[in-house]
């Protein structure tokens, strides 16, 4: 009976030696344990910005309102590309949409359009 009991204790010796030398290791992997006791705060997202547009084609003139919800300006530009190879394709003066303000752009081709696109700057 004493092989048993010492069997017993070296293996429950052991198996605590085993677990106090992979407790730390997990630990450290898993990111609890590192640079001053605290993981790494996340990093920081960007403040949203820019205004949301919405473009409409009545035959062969464009209208487009820009509004902007956030706390800085943004610049925005109509293009407009007109469908014929003659038609002479345009580009508005970049507008500055201040906070929660609305501004209406608008352009027109001889005949049909092809493709309207607002570009965004952020004002300086």
């Amino acid at each position: 009976m004493r092989r048993t009991h010492r069997r017993t204790r070296s293996l429950l010796a052991s198996g605590a030696a085993v677990a106090a030398l992979l407790v730390p290791a997990g630990l450290y992997a898993a990111g609890h344990v590192g640079a001053v006791g605290a993981a790494a705060p996340p990093a920081p997202s960007p403040e949203p910005s820019g205004a949301e547009c919405r473009t409409a084609v009545h035959g062969s003139r464009v209208v487009a309102y820009c509004h902007n919800p956030y706390p800085s300006a943004d610049r925005v530009q109509l293009h407009t590309e007109c469908a014929r190879w003659w038609d002479i394709d345009a580009d508005s003066a970049p507008v500055e949409v201040g906070p929660g303000r609305t501004v209406r752009l608008d352009d027109r081709c001889w005949k049909e359009v092809a493709a309207v696109w607002i570009t965004h700057a952020t004002s300086a």
